[in-house]
Protein backbone atom coordinates (compact mmCIF):
# COMPACT_ATOMS: atom_id res chain seq x y z
CA UNK A 1 0.00 0.00 0.00
CA UNK A 2 1.50 3.83 -0.71
CA UNK A 3 0.23 6.82 -0.56
CA UNK A 4 2.18 10.48 -0.96
CA UNK A 5 0.83 13.36 0.89
CA UNK A 6 1.60 16.65 -0.94
CA UNK A 7 1.85 20.37 0.95
CA UNK A 8 -0.35 22.64 -1.32
CA UNK A 9 -0.04 25.66 0.77
CA UNK A 10 -1.38 26.82 4.21
CA UNK A 11 -2.12 23.86 6.36
CA UNK A 12 -3.81 22.23 3.76
CA UNK A 13 -2.63 18.91 1.64
CA UNK A 14 -3.34 16.28 -0.97
CA UNK A 15 -3.26 12.95 -0.54
CA UNK A 16 -2.97 10.60 -3.52
CA UNK A 17 -3.44 6.93 -2.62
CA UNK A 18 -1.80 4.15 -4.15
CA UNK A 19 -5.55 3.28 -5.88
CA UNK A 20 -5.19 6.68 -7.56
CA UNK A 21 -7.37 8.49 -5.67
CA UNK A 22 -7.15 11.54 -4.22
CA UNK A 23 -8.07 13.34 -0.78
CA UNK A 24 -7.58 16.76 0.57
CA UNK A 25 -7.10 17.50 4.38
CA UNK A 26 -6.77 21.02 5.72
CA UNK A 27 -6.03 22.04 9.47
CA UNK A 28 -8.14 24.26 11.90
CA UNK A 29 -8.05 27.54 11.85
CA UNK A 30 -6.36 27.97 14.89
CA UNK A 31 -3.50 25.69 13.56
CA UNK A 32 -2.77 27.59 10.39
CA UNK A 33 -5.30 26.27 8.25
CA UNK A 34 -8.98 27.53 6.15
CA UNK A 35 -10.77 24.41 7.45
CA UNK A 36 -11.35 23.26 3.47
CA UNK A 37 -11.45 19.53 4.60
CA UNK A 38 -11.54 17.34 6.56
CA UNK A 39 -8.54 17.15 9.23
CA UNK A 40 -5.84 14.21 9.36
CA UNK A 41 -7.07 12.31 12.59
CA UNK A 42 -11.11 12.92 11.44
CA UNK A 43 -9.67 11.33 8.41
CA UNK A 44 -8.16 8.44 11.12
CA UNK A 45 -11.76 8.08 12.30
CA UNK A 46 -13.70 8.38 8.97
CA UNK A 47 -11.07 5.60 7.85
CA UNK A 48 -11.80 3.05 10.90
CA UNK A 49 -15.75 3.63 10.29
CA UNK A 50 -15.37 2.59 7.25
CA UNK A 51 -13.01 -0.36 7.30
CA UNK A 52 -15.18 -2.33 10.16
CA UNK A 53 -18.77 -0.78 8.10
CA UNK A 54 -17.31 -2.46 4.82
CA UNK A 55 -16.74 -6.15 6.96
CA UNK A 56 -19.77 -5.92 9.04
CA UNK A 57 -21.93 -5.60 5.04
CA UNK A 58 -19.33 -8.51 3.79
CA UNK A 59 -20.01 -10.99 6.68
CA UNK A 60 -23.53 -10.31 6.19
CA UNK A 61 -23.99 -10.63 2.44
CA UNK A 62 -21.88 -14.12 3.12
CA UNK A 63 -24.34 -15.22 5.84
CA UNK A 64 -27.46 -14.20 3.40
CA UNK A 65 -28.55 -11.96 5.49
CA UNK A 66 -30.57 -9.72 3.33
CA UNK A 67 -28.68 -6.37 4.35
CA UNK A 68 -29.43 -2.70 3.06
CA UNK A 69 -27.61 -0.41 4.75
CA UNK A 70 -24.93 -0.04 7.78
CA UNK A 71 -24.49 3.11 9.61
CA UNK A 72 -21.69 3.31 11.93
CA UNK A 73 -21.40 6.27 14.23
CA UNK A 74 -18.59 7.04 15.78
CA UNK A 75 -17.67 9.27 19.03
CA UNK A 76 -13.54 9.37 19.83
CA UNK A 77 -11.98 11.21 22.63
CA UNK A 78 -8.30 11.95 22.77
CA UNK A 79 -5.12 12.50 25.16
CA UNK A 80 -4.97 16.14 26.17
CA UNK A 81 -1.58 16.00 25.90
CA UNK A 82 0.94 15.28 22.80
CA UNK A 83 0.81 13.32 21.25
CA UNK A 84 -2.76 13.15 21.08
CA UNK A 85 -3.69 9.79 20.33
CA UNK A 86 -7.25 8.69 20.47
CA UNK A 87 -7.68 7.11 23.89
CA UNK A 88 -11.57 6.07 23.73
CA UNK A 89 -13.57 5.36 20.75
CA UNK A 90 -17.26 4.04 20.95
CA UNK A 91 -19.07 2.64 17.60
CA UNK A 92 -22.27 2.42 17.27
CA UNK A 93 -23.84 0.42 14.25
CA UNK A 94 -27.43 0.74 12.92
CA UNK A 95 -27.99 -1.91 10.44
CA UNK A 96 -30.95 -2.12 8.51
CA UNK A 97 -32.53 -5.09 6.64
CA UNK A 98 -35.22 -7.51 6.12
CA UNK A 99 -35.34 -9.98 8.97
CA UNK A 100 -32.10 -9.56 10.07
CA UNK A 101 -30.87 -12.03 12.84
CA UNK A 102 -29.92 -10.44 15.79
CA UNK A 103 -26.94 -13.14 15.96
CA UNK A 104 -25.62 -12.79 12.83
CA UNK A 105 -25.25 -9.11 13.56
CA UNK A 106 -23.50 -9.39 16.76
CA UNK A 107 -21.24 -11.87 15.03
CA UNK A 108 -20.37 -9.82 12.05
CA UNK A 109 -19.31 -7.14 14.76
CA UNK A 110 -17.64 -9.13 16.66
CA UNK A 111 -15.42 -11.05 13.68
CA UNK A 112 -14.87 -6.87 12.62
CA UNK A 113 -13.46 -6.03 15.61
CA UNK A 114 -11.96 -8.94 16.49
CA UNK A 115 -10.03 -10.39 13.47
CA UNK A 116 -10.58 -8.27 10.09
CA UNK A 117 -10.36 -4.53 10.47
CA UNK A 118 -6.57 -3.76 10.76
CA UNK A 119 -7.89 -0.13 11.27
CA UNK A 120 -10.34 -0.67 14.47
CA UNK A 121 -7.49 -2.73 15.82
CA UNK A 122 -4.88 -1.21 15.20
CA UNK A 123 -6.34 2.26 17.44
CA UNK A 124 -7.07 -0.50 19.77
CA UNK A 125 -3.43 -0.35 21.03
CA UNK A 126 -4.01 3.53 22.07
CA UNK A 127 -7.85 3.38 23.12
CA UNK A 128 -10.38 1.64 24.85
CA UNK A 129 -13.23 0.55 22.24
CA UNK A 130 -16.59 0.36 22.61
CA UNK A 131 -19.25 -1.33 20.04
CA UNK A 132 -23.15 -0.69 20.22
CA UNK A 133 -25.67 -1.71 17.06
CA UNK A 134 -29.24 -1.97 16.60
CA UNK A 135 -31.26 -3.73 13.93
CA UNK A 136 -33.87 -1.43 11.67
CA UNK A 137 -36.27 -3.28 9.98
CA UNK A 138 -37.29 -2.39 6.70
Amino acid sequence: MECVVKWVGGMTFMAETGSGHVVTMDGAPEAGGRNLAPRPMEMMLAGAGGCTAFDVVLILKRSRQDVIDCTVSLKAERADTDPKVFTRIAFHYTVTGRNLKPDSVERAIKLSYEKYCSATIMLGKTAEIEHTWEIVEA
